[in-house]
C-alpha cells in the first residue's frame, strides 16, 4: 500500500490550524467509527446494485473533515483505490463522495465491479492537527502523514501526500519516503540534498478505521 491520491484544486486550506474543521470536535477522542466505514460500503453497494433510494441515512455526527476513503481486496488486502481531500467536508456528503471516487476514478486501477464487493475491505482515514514542518525530516514515522510542495523541473508547483501509516507500513526511513513522494509528484530528476530542504512540508495525523465487506454484511444482512 505505497500509494495514496491526493484531489487538489477545491480550495485546499493553507491555514495549519483548519479554521473550517470543528476544532473542539477534533480534540475528542476516538471521533472516527465503524458506521462511518460501513456507510462507505452502503453506497458502494447501492451505486453498483442500482439500488440508491434503499442507502441508509449516516448515523454519525456530520462534521467537517479532511478525508481519504481506502479500498483493498483480497486476503493480502492488496490497494484497490485510494483518493481524499484536504478541503474539510462534512462526513455525510464527504463520504458518500468519496466511497465513489476512490472506488470508480484512481486512474491507477481500473473501477470495481460488483463481482468484487465480497473481497474488499475498506478504510476510512479522518485527518487532523496540520501543522507546517520546520524541515523535510520534522515528522515522526508511524505518527505523521506528510505533505510535500514543490516546485518540478518546468517550474510547475506540485504537491503529494503519504497517510501516517505508508512509511512504517513501506519499513522506510524519511529520507526513502521524501524521495518516494517526490516521485509520485512527478519529479524525475535527481535528488539533492539542498532540494529536499526546499521543500515546503505539511505534517498531520489522522484517526483509522477498517472494515471488511463481511464485516458490513453481518450488520447490515440482505
Amino acid at each position: 500500500m505505497a500509494s495514496n491520491s491526493e484531489e487538489t484544486g477545491k480550495n485546499e486550506a493553507t491555514k495549519y490550524v483548519n479554521p473550517q474543521v470543528d476544532n473542539h470536535y477534533l480534540s475528542r477522542k476516538n471521533v472516527i467509527c465503524d458506521d462511518m466505514v460501513f456507510y462507505c460500503f452502503d453506497v458502494l453497494h447501492s451505486h453498483l446494485h442500482k439500488q440508491i433510494s434503499d442507502l441508509p441515512k449516516p448515523s454519525f455526527p456530520n462534521n467537517p473533515f479532511p478525508l481519504f476513503v481506502t479500498w483493498y481486496i483480497g486476503r493480502e488486502k492488496r490497494l484497490r483505490g485510494c483518493i481524499g481531500t484536504f478541503s474539510p467536508l462534512h462526513l455525510h456528503d464527504g463520504l458518500k463522495e468519496y466511497a465513489l471516487t476512490s472506488a470508480f476514478q484512481d486512474t491507477r486501477f481500473d473501477p470495481i465491479g460488483k463481482e468484487e464487493l465480497p473481497k474488499l475491505n475498506c478504510s476510512v482515514s479522518l485527518l487532523t492537527n496540520f501543522e507546517p514542518a520546520k524541515s523535510w525530516k520534522d515528522w515522526e514515522i508511524g505518527k505523521h502523514g506528510i505533505r510535500i510542495e514543490f516546485c518540478n523541473e518546468r517550474g510547475h508547483k506540485r504537491s503529494a501526500t503519504y497517510l501516517p501509516e505508508i512509511a512504517s507500513e513501506q519499513e522506510w526511513d524519511h529520507t526513502m519516503t521524501i524521495d518516494s513522494l517526490l516521485r509520485k509528484g512527478g519529479y524525475k530528476s535527481a535528488i539533492s540534498s539542498d532540494f529536499r530542504n526546499s521543500l515546503n512540508v505539511t505534517r498531520y495525523q489522522s484517526e483509522k478505521l477498517t472494515k471488511s465487506f463481511h464485516d458490513w454484511q453481518k450488520l447490515r444482512p440482505s
